[in-house]
């Protein structure tokens, strides 16, 4: 297996645009010029070649990837929802051999400034591991009263730690960009996944959430030293937290001097659909903000 870092990206036909975005900043910013991997169903690919076409990147495909674990169904990953299908793609990459170490992003994502190895390897060489407790989402869910987040946040944690029996604090191993070492991967494979007679891909079926599976399996496993690091990128995961922060003055130059880059979710920020679509969104914003006053 190969010891280098590379960049990885999962996408699909509806985030070719803003694939193109993140792959332009990276274009931009690589300042090491750490090679850029990007999966798309096979699909999707001749797409993805024509609207990134000239920009420097490898393309792959989420079968090539599936097909790199012997013990997938094909058939059956092709009938997964997109929702855990990318997910299941992200969690195989590194099967590839094409680096032990890899920075896993979304199409989401971009680059707001340059970005080098070390700011995912630690000195001592070992990846970064994102871990924290979230407090900054959890205390925007309190300010605005959106008592789901912490809900939601509780329950999938509480899931994934009672698989391994671990007790104590719920952590989280994002958002993206997350870096990632195979060697935890594999780990989870051999010494949780096998014996039990399961898959990554039943495993995230029955428990969606690749972030907290590789969390989890490290603190488990201890595969490799942990060295804990903030997220890497500002990310709004929901409308309401981009507006709100906004309205605090939060641009792309304040974000910069603590981030690397910047992730909008595509399940709101539609701007750079492939095919634009009618929402109600922007009315639903209104009213939250007349009511809670941003």
């Amino acid at each position: 297996m190969s010891t280098k870092i590379v960049l990885f990206c999962k996408s699909y036909s509806e985030d070719v645009l803003r694939a193109r975005r993140l792959i332009e900043s990276v274009t931009r910013h690589n300042t090491d010029h750490l090679p850029l991997f990007v999966s798309v169903p096979e699909a999707d690919a001749s797409l993805f070649g024509e609207k990134c076409k000239g920009l420097e990147f490898s393309l792959l495909t989420d079968e090539q990837v599936v097909a790199a674990n012997d013990h997938l169904d094909a058939a059956a990953f092709a009938a997964l929802p997109g929702g855990i299908s990318q997910q299941i793609v992200k969690a195989e990459f590194w099967r590839l051999g094409i680096g032990d170490t890899y920075v896993c992003l979304d199409s989401d994502c971009y680059f707001l400034k340059d970005f080098r190895t070390g700011d995912f390897i630690s000195p001592g060489g070992t990846p970064y591991t994102v871990m924290h407790e979230a407090k900054d989402l959890l205390h925007f869910a309190e300010l605005s009263r959106m008592q789901r987040i912490v809900q939601d946040r509780d329950r999938e944690c509480g899931e994934i730690k009672g698989l391994f029996s671990r007790q104590g604090r719920c952590w989280d191993f994002g958002p993206v960009p997350v870096v990632w070492s195979g060697r935890v991967w594999n780990d989870l494979s051999e010494k949780y996944l096998r014996p039990r007679n399961m898959t990554i891909m039943g495993a995230i079926e029955a428990h969606p959430g690749e972030l907290r599976w590789y969390g989890e399996a490290l603190l488990a496993y201890g595969s490799i030293p942990i060295v804990p690091i903030e997220p890497l990128f500002r990310c709004y995961h929901y409308e309401e937290q981009y507006y709100f922060w906004k309205r605090m003055g939060e641009t792309e130059e304040v974000i910069a001097k603590n981030y690397l880059g910047i992730c909008r979710q595509s399940n709101w920020d539609k701007d750079l659909d492939l095919v634009k679509r009618f929402r109600f969104s922007k009315l639903r914003r209104r009213v939250r903000r007349a009511i809670r006053g941003y």
